[in-house]
């Protein structure tokens, strides 16, 4: 398989021999929106939902555990990907995703409800690397990369419409948003219906064992830029209500701004495929760690809403040029032998990033100071990602 400054130029376009049908297809965007659904669905019932369970005294933990299980348990989910297939994986995934999910609103107690969110999250890295996977079986090229784009969308779409909803629920009675999680079982549904357990064979380039290891040993550098991009965009996702609130926003404009970053990453991830070929795959994480810098830097300096909302543009076009373009550099450079267990490491990077967040209210002064930051972050890696780049290609030219 063969790369070029522009990302899939010199990859084969064609998309699958045996084209998924719509059905299949939209069963596939649809799993990737239970990444995002598994910690949003208890945060606008929160406070009621932790006093139900009895863990009030921990509440935000009822939304990051799952992050932390992701972490521990996706290199076994990328091993059992790799050892029993995508598709089998995926099945286990999501009917496990609904009773872990569902089965959260009998439980009561620290231990019990903290362990079912770890394990929750665990299952939910099957389901993440095992969608991934069957993206990658059933598309090549430039029909791959749109898909993965589409992934994307569909993932922060998923997280306005489950935010949403999980308030309504919220509303009748702390309960109901659990029952959200059985969409999983949906979807499960609609897999065995619509999505073939056979997929088609890869092309030539991506099936051939020459070159497999080389590829997979040049991913360090795409699961740590990962790791930093969740890492700032859940910066601002945390840390945004209080700074809103000063500027004297209520609960339900602040969700409004923080939906509003997700549309943004919706329309910027479907942008990315013409902006990776125009610029090539590290130019455009390099842009993405620059507008994620300029939108803290605007979070943290702002004080009207007209540069705010500024801010929550470049933050969602951050998230909508990287994370797509990431599972996309992820799946392009594994051999098909390891491609479960590189996307789960990927995963695992992605969930760490999001979990890392959990600590920012420890963190010595002012929301203020955490933006500044979190900027001087982005700027650090923008400036190190430019820097790979311009040695590589240098080193080509020579």
């Amino acid at each position: 398989m063969t790369t070029s400054t522009s990302g899939v130029a010199a990859q084969d376009t064609r998309g699958p021999s045996q084209p998924l049908s719509a059905g299949g297809r939209f069963t596939l965007l649809a799993i990737a929106c239970l990444t995002i659904m598994v910690g949003t669905v208890v945060a606008p019932g929160l406070l009621s939902i932790a006093s139900a369970l009895e863990v009030e005294s921990h509440a935000s933990w009822l939304i990051t555990l799952p992050s932390l299980g992701a972490v521990l348990f996706a290199p076994i989910a990328g091993r059992m990907i790799d050892r029993v297939g995508a598709y089998r994986s995926l099945v286990g995934g999501l009917f496990l995703y609904g009773v872990l999910g569902a089965g959260g609103a009998l439980l009561e107690g620290t231990v019990v409800v903290f362990a079912d969110r770890i394990l929750l999250g665990g299952v939910t890295a099957v389901v993440m690397a095992g969608g991934t996977t069957l993206i990658s079986e059933w598309y090549h090229g430039h029909a791959r990369l749109a898909m993965i784009a589409q992934q994307g969308m569909s993932i922060e779409l998923g997280g306005v419409i489950f935010l949403f909803v999980s308030g309504v629920l919220a509303g009748i009675a702390w309960q109901w948003p659990f029952a959200l999680y059985l969409i999983a079982w949906v979807l499960l549904a609609m897999l065995w219906m619509m999505v073939p357990k056979q997929s088609p064979e890869a092309p030539a380039e991506e099936s051939g064992n020459a070159g497999g290891e080389a590829l997979s040993s040049s991913l360090t550098s795409v699961y740590l830029a990962a790791a930093i991009s969740l890492t700032l965009f859940f910066t601002a996702i945390v840390m945004l209500p209080m700074r809103l609130n000063l500027l004297g926003l209520d609960e339900a404009a602040t969700g409004i701004f923080l939906a509003g970053i997700s549309l943004v990453a919706v329309v910027a991830a479907m942008l990315m495929p013409k902006v990776s070929r125009a610029l090539g795959e590290m130019p455009t994480l390099v842009l993405a760690f620059l507008l994620y810098a300029g939108s803290l830097f605007l979070f943290q300096q702002a004080e009207n809403m007209t540069l705010m909302s500024v801010g929550a543009v470049l933050s969602g076009m951050g998230f909508g040029f990287s994370i797509p373009l990431l599972n996309h550099m992820t799946v392009e450079r594994s051999h098909t032998s390891v491609r479960g267990r590189n996307l789960s490491y990927l995963t695992m990077a992605i969930f760490l990033g999001q979990f890392l967040t959990s600590f920012l209210d420890f963190l010595p002064g002012d929301g203020s100071n955490v933006f500044g930051a979190a900027a001087v972050l982005g700027l650090i890696f923008a400036v190190l990602y430019l820097g790979v780049y311009l040695l590589k290609r240098d080193s080509r030219s020579t």
